[in-house]
């Protein structure tokens, strides 16, 4: 794995002694399936028709598509790392702030790879039954990766808090 991008936020100190059985889950679910590709976890995390709807976009139901995306996620971006910055839990409910990072290897949104380490934030919505996950929504900065993907074209962005009014 590699280091957060620098200047940015740490990841959370995560004693998993310390944590409810709810958030032990979503430990491992970033930590030991995510970061690893350990997609073995998948029936261990998720009910078999969970519902999952993800940071980049897809809206998936299932083990089978869901660890088709993990691939496909993991594969694009070498070393990828969930850092997670922040848990809240609600009764059967987690969710969080957190950080996706790693190394921009295979075509994503269209950007051909880069080799540059690139990240974005999410926030999950962990829905949970039996002690198991029943729904995942994730809502994830899209546009501020596609940003960071193109820093490599120069391109300047839309958006610059600095730039002087017209």
């Amino acid at each position: 794995m590699i280091a957060a991008p620098p200047g940015l936020e740490p990841a959370m100190e995560l004693d998993c002694n310390n944590l409810s059985q709810q958030k032990e889950m979503v430990r491992r679910f970033y930590k030991d399936m995510w970061d690893h590709a350990n997609v073995g976890l998948i029936p261990e995390i998720f009910h078999p028709d969970f519902t999952f709807r993800g940071s980049l976009g897809p809206v998936l139901v299932g083990h089978s598509k869901f660890a088709d995306y993990v691939r496909w996620v993991t594969d694009s971006l070498e070393h990828y790392t969930s850092d997670i910055l922040d848990l809240i839990e609600d009764g059967n409910r987690v969710s969080g702030k957190l950080r996706f990072h790693g190394i921009h290897r295979k075509s994503l949104f269209g950007r051909p790879p880069t080799g540059q380490h690139v990240w974005w934030y999410g926030a999950p919505i962990f829905i949970f039954r039996d002690g198991r996950v029943e729904d995942l929504w994730v809502l994830g900065d899209i546009h501020g990766l596609i940003e960071r993907l193109d820093q490599s074209t120069n391109a300047p962005p839309e958006f610059n808090a600095t730039r002087a009014p017209r």
